[in-house]
């Protein structure tokens, strides 16, 4: 049984305990657009909360939990609860006696609504601010909040009346033997008045009306379909497949065609820059249009003016988007531009595109967005002229981040003797990535924009940067490649996963590619699962930080193609096949993050406390290593296949 019930239907989730309950002491709850809609949801027959017997997920946007009263050795009174996210939400609750005797029973549901920011409601509680209000009738109740002129409201209707409070509903049943009673219950989130109905009602359960232009069944019918000797394979695959339908979403404010990855459960159904950009880049060749949306939607909302609040600068591609009560009353941006990858990131993933999908209209249509990105990464993005991309936080919001490269956490550069790296920071693996972005923009430039002289300027200055780096990043003594420069130009020695995804970008010296792939090899960052953010040599190492010595599925994945890249397709393989096996040890789900231990003959990996699941890059990890495995390219639209599967892995084919 699941520790927890998580649904969701693009940026609508309810996060719920097994037996479908939401405690106000837990950071649960009905979210809309990044505002808890309800804080509590406690259902109890005769006093006592259900026992569950069973809580299933069926689809990502479904539940069903059968419980029984607590206390009974042999239950003769069985609660159905019926749940489907659509927008609002809608339950079914159906009580039955399987008694051979008339039973009286109590059932009463309590509730409340906080309306907590998204961000305050990660922590434990619930949170009150400004003017609250609960209005109830025969068979409905109305809770509201104004928060600073930003007003939010939930509506809870019944279709049964019982005796109805402003916080719980109870009903008196008298049930015969072998009798059932029922009821509907929809939950209607209000935004400035404007009520959001669910999509489906009484009697829907197994149907849907999806907010996405592409419905479950035909997304997984869609995908290719992978045919394995070693069947944990197929499982994995469809679950990645799973967790990136539950992820898509489709922003209000961009006009999408198609729908877009969001960051992760439960926190992170957002519009996340980077997460989405490289979440999309591992699915290309299985779903090409979660790409597509990706690019559109970040294009809409690039940066066209300088906002230090926002980290924002002209051409700049957005981190995170948020829509709670924070954003809406200034607390907080409301779109954060605060990370230095995700406009190269928006050009790679452009180049790739086209690759795979073939459409050239498209790529003509965001060559203005192209141009503004790489109009940043040659100004703003180097903050002293030197040719590296370097960060510095410009915003005071209490939210804005220090790191702004895609470890960004606050300790997340370190030195070898465990010190920290201090602004303005040029991290290795920002510079592959803006080496990469300027090659592939080259492309585009002279085959699809026809702008030869631009895309001749911009091999050239791909080649100088490559050179430098390799000057000024390599670190001789220690045989591998600084993981940043600090604000003085010192090399920030210690030895980290992001020398790994420098192989993905190209930008390593091919005389040094091999020295690079056995470092990361070494048992002090391979852990048998995945390579470690941080060896485990290094003074800042703790197997349990988030990026000092855990495994980030994603990032193994980054690492594993980018030794195909290189050549070293046995070496590819083994980082694939350690990945494909702590998914099966996950029970066929990567989780965002995992602890770096070593793997050792339990063949167990360690959860990492609160880490996302589904979160979409680590979904995306498995079809990205399936990629490499098969060797997988293309162009024109085009596939290419060249497989080196491991002999353990069998065969693999997709079709």
């Amino acid at each position: 049984m699941p520790e927890q019930l998580i649904l969701v239907d693009g940026a609508t989730f309810f996060y719920s305990a097994p037996n479908g309950d939401i405690s106000e002491s837990k950071p649960e709850g009905f979210f809309y657009e990044d505002v808890r809609h309800l804080s509590r949801w406690t259902l109890t027959v005769d006093g006592k909360p259900l026992a569950p017997l069973t809580s299933r997920v069926v689809d990502y946007f479904s539940a069903r939990i059968v419980g029984a009263r607590q206390d009974e050795h042999e239950p003769t009174l069985s609660v159905t609860r019926d749940r489907f996210v659509t927008e609002g939400v809608h339950e079914d609750l159906v009580v039955t006696n399987h008694a051979d005797e008339e039973q009286r029973v109590r059932v009463e549901l309590a509730f409340a609504a906080d309306f907590a920011d998204v961000m305050e409601a990660q922590k434990h509680g619930t949170f009150r601010r400004g003017r609250y209000s609960a209005e109830a009738g025969t068979r409905a109740v109305t809770l509201t909040q104004n928060r600073e002129g930003y007003r939010r409201g939930t509506v809870i209707r019944f279709r049964r009346a019982g005796r109805l409070r402003r916080d719980r509903v109870v009903f008196d049943l008298h049930l015969g033997p072998g009798e059932s009673w029922q009821t509907c219950i929809d939950v209607i989130p209000m935004v400035d008045g404007s009520r959001r109905q669910p999509l489906l009602a009484c009697g829907s359960f197994g149907k849907h009306a999806p907010k996405m232009p592409i419905g479950l069944d035909t997304w997984l019918a869609t995908a290719p379909e992978l045919v394995a000797d070693w069947d944990p394979a197929r499982h994995i695959y469809r679950q990645s497949l799973l967790d990136l339908a539950a992820l898509r979403i489709r922003p209000r404010e961009e006009h999408l065609r198609w729908a877009m990855p969001a960051g992760g459960l439960p926190w992170f159904m957002t519009v996340f820059g980077r997460d989405s950009i490289i979440a999309a880049y591992e699915t290309l060749p299985f779903q090409h249009e979660l790409a597509q949306a990706t690019l559109q939607a970040l294009a809409e909302l690039q940066a066209t003016e300088w906002d230090d609040f926002a980290d924002a600068q002209p051409g700049k591609i957005v981190h995170e988007v948020r829509r709670g009560s924070m954003a809406a009353t200034g607390r907080i941006p409301g779109a954060y531009y605060g990370t230095h990858d995700a406009t190269a990131l928006f050009l790679i993933l452009l180049d790739e595109y086209e690759r795979w999908s073939g459409d050239r209209r498209f790529v003509r249509e965001l060559e203005p967005n192209a141009r503004a990105a790489l109009a940043w990464l040659e100004g703003p993005a180097d903050l002293d002229g030197d040719g590296y991309l370097e960060y510095l936080k410009r915003s005071d919001s209490p939210t804005a981040l220090d790191n702004q490269c895609w470890k960004d956490s606050d300790d997340s550069i370190p030195f070898a003797d465990g010190s920290q790296a201090e602004p303005p920071i040029a991290t290795c693996e920002l510079q592959g990535y803006a080496y990469d972005a300027r090659l592939r923009t080259a492309r585009l430039m002279r085959e699809v924009w026809r702008d030869a002289e631009n895309a001749k300027r911009l091999e050239h200055d791909a080649a100088e940067l490559k050179r430098r780096f390799n000057r000024d990043f390599w670190i001789a003594k220690r045989g591998h490649y600084a993981l940043a420069l600090d604000k003085d130009k010192r090399q920030v020695d210690a030895v980290a996963s992001n020398m790994g995804q420098l192989l993905w970008s190209g930008i390593v010296d091919e005389r040094r590619a091999e020295r690079v792939v056995r470092r990361l090899l070494r048992k002090d960052l391979f852990s048998g699962w995945g390579i470690r953010s941080l060896a485990e040599s290094e003074v800042a190492y703790n197997p349990l930080e988030y990026h000092c010595g855990t495994v980030w599925p994603h990032d193994t994945a980054l690492i594993a193609e980018g030794m195909r890249r290189y050549g070293f397709r046995d070496e590819a393989g083994r980082l694939c096949e350690a990945l494909l096996h702590a998914a099966e040890a996950f029970g066929y789900q990567l989780p965002e993050v995992f602890a770096g231990f070593p793997r050792d003959e339990t063949n167990a990996p360690v959860e990492y406390p609160d880490a996302l699941k589904p979160q979409a890059w680590a979904a995306a990890a498995p079809l990205l290593a399936l990629r490499t495995l098969l060797g997988l390219d293309a162009k024109n639209g085009k596939w290419r296949s060249s497989p080196h599967v491991p002999d353990a892995l069998g065969k693999l084919r997709l079709r």
